[in-house]
């Protein structure tokens, strides 16, 4: 009985090729309402005065927050095995779209 509720109790997770492949970013831009977080995925290039979004993810505050916990504990784990990751300051991108949001 105990195996039955376990393959309940499993979820099967499908990755697509394309999904699988991914997305470059290095820039995050997150704006969020009483009911949801939206964040942005942007990759910027150096020199290039435009630059589009390449992913958008929204998220209720319940799970931004497990993300946040799940993003801080696996950083955790990463800076442990490989060292410190060391934060460069970059220059202010300024942003001509929408309200401010932070990376």
């Amino acid at each position: 009985m105990a195996e039955d509720t376990k393959k309940e109790n499993q979820l099967n997770i499908e990755l697509d090729e394309s999904i699988a492949e991914g997305t470059y970013a290095n820039l995050a831009i997150i704006n969020h309402s009483v009911s949801e977080f939206v964040v942005d995925f942007v990759n910027v290039m150096p020199g290039t005065p435009k630059a589009k979004v390449k992913s958008r993810i929204i998220l209720t505050p319940q799970h931004a927050k497990r993300l946040a916990k799940a993003l801080a504990e696996n950083i955790g784990r990463f800076e442990k095995a490989h060292g410190e990751i060391k934060d460069y300051e970059q220059p202010p991108i300024p942003m001509s779209f929408g309200p401010a949001g932070q990376a």
